[in-house]
């Protein structure tokens, strides 16, 4: 196959869901030409993707990996370069979350947040660091919104998203000059079946925001890793809303209960339209 990232070797983390932002950006990694690694911890949902990307005339790998296991982690890049030869791209998509206030979290659930959304692509990184210079290869981070924007009941997870953040940009600078490209993607909501399956305890902030689709995600992280720009953010004008409230507290004070109430009309509404009411 012909396309921008033609045998290229391309790993993709969190794919198992078919609706998913992981599995929307192997879909476009293989119409690009790439061969694609794909992880994540179930191996029946990695198992479907590659049959599916093979019958699309893929070259596709299942890698079962349990990310929150440092020792996986430095298995999974030396498994996937005696696979293919080598690593191109590392998108790291992989993503846990908690929900509600604070002190009603279960403690290890809160750890699990920040392994899977902070010290794994951290992790993996530096461990596919040497094998991506060697190609001037790239380095995509999913990060979020919620990165850019605390959102109260989402604490843990906001946090895992800054430090995602900081971490890539501190790196570019580190790697300026090595022809290494690192890029973040930072989506707000998107419907897949990860929102739907925690809908009660979704915060109404969130539903203020226009709703994406995995696919016009993956289309950011394919982008991301043909130019390497510092960040992306869809919808974009929430991106500009959450750089305001970062940089005028005040101004955020005041957005966030006209966003909540916005937020509960189209929580009411994506509940009817996806049969929850």
């Amino acid at each position: 196959m012909q396309g921008r990232f033609a045998n290229k070797v391309v790993i993709v983390t969190g794919a198992s869901s078919s609706a998913g932002i992981g599995a929307a950006s192997a879909r476009r990694f293989v119409e690009e030409g790439a061969r694609v690694a794909v992880v994540a911890r179930g191996a029946a949902g990695l198992d479907a993707l590659v049959e599916e990307l093979r019958a699309r005339g893929g070259d596709a790998r299942a890698f079962p990996a349990d990310l929150t296991d440092i020792d996986a982690c430095e298995r999974l890049i030396q498994d996937v370069i005696s696979a293919f030869g080598g690593i191109d791209v590392l998108v790291n998509n992989a993503g846990a979350n908690t929900r509600g206030p604070l002190a009603d979290q279960d403690h290890r659930a809160l750890a699990n947040v920040l392994q899977i959304n902070l010290v794994a692509p951290v992790v993996l990184t530096r461990l596919a660091l040497p094998a991506l210079r060697a190609r001037g290869g790239a380095i995509v981070q999913v990060a979020s919104i919620a990165g850019q924007f605390p959102l109260a009941g989402e604490a843990t997870y906001s946090a895992s998203k800054f430090g995602l953040r900081a971490f890539t940009f501190a790196l570019r600078e580190e790697l300026e000059g090595t022809g290494v490209r690192l890029a973040v993607v930072s989506p707000g909501p998107v419907e897949t079946g990860f929102l739907l399956q925690e809908l009660d305890h979704v915060p109404d902030l969130i539903f203020a925001q226009p709703m994406s689709s995995a696919d016009q995600v993956a289309e950011l992280v394919v982008a991301s890793a043909v130019d390497g720009r510092r960040e992306r953010t869809i919808p974009v004008q929430t991106g500009i809303l959450a750089r305001l409230g970062a940089a005028l507290p005040p101004l955020r004070r005041a957005l966030v209960p006209l966003m909540e109430t916005r937020g509960r009309v189209a929580k009411e509404a994506f509940r009817v339209r996806h049969g929850r009411s």
